[in-house]
């Protein structure tokens, strides 16, 4: 099992360094780190009373792992939840912020469990996974994994701007897919065909 330091480097390489695209919802990132979580945290690294995309250009990469270890793993209780959860759970948070834990729940919910969908790891929740993985542990990670592929997929129909994260111009599976399967057995990852019949209606 990684550690949390190995799985926020992980989540760095992924992200890869400084970009602006305009739609990218996120704004201004480097290493993953939006401007939006610069401006929330108060990091002015050029020391001129402004948080602005010069201070996320030069964001380190050890302050991008301090800020995702402190801020998207700890503080939003992923620790907690159990072990097999905490790299793709920690990774979507990156990604999506708390939709990652509402994905979560409503997985949850779907195996039965009790809880409420708000996108806070509390007691509830983490009890809920416990249990979760007691009944299923060797299902629960590619659970998550597949439900988090489904959220991307439907992101995608839903705002035709983003459909590039998800479906490549040649039409392969886009880098949200690939992220996504990266914590899916390959038992479970798409065929290029399933890819393919999938993401057909956005022509």
């Amino acid at each position: 099992m990684k550690t949390v330091q190995q799985i926020a480097n992980d989540i760095i390489a992924r992200e890869g360094g400084y970009v602006n695209d305009p739609d990218d919802l996120g704004g201004a990132t480097n290493f993953g780190v939006t401007i939006g979580t610069l401006r929330r945290l108060g990091i002015d690294n050029d020391g001129d009373g402004r948080v602005t995309s010069a201070d996320v250009r030069i964001l380190t990469r050890a302050q991008a792992s301090d800020i995702f270890v402190e801020h998207y793993f700890s503080g939003p209780r992923i620790d907690e939840l159990p072990p097999v959860l905490h790299a793709s759970v920690f990774d979507m948070y990156v990604n999506a912020g708390s939709n990652a834990v509402r994905i979560l729940q409503r997985l949850l919910v779907d195996m039965g469990q009790s809880i409420v969908v708000d996108g806070q790891i509390g007691p509830q929740t983490i009890e809920a996974c416990v249990i979760a993985h007691s009944l299923a542990p060797h299902h629960l990670a590619d659970a998550f994994g597949i439900a988090r592929r489904n959220y991307y997929y439907a992101l995608a129909d839903r705002r035709p701007k983003s459909r590039k994260y998800a479906k490549r111009r040649d039409g392969g599976k886009g880098g949200w897919i690939t992220r996504a399967e990266e914590f899916i057995s390959p038992r479970y990852h798409l065929t290029e065909a399933e890819h393919a019949a999938r993401v057909a209606s956005w022509e």
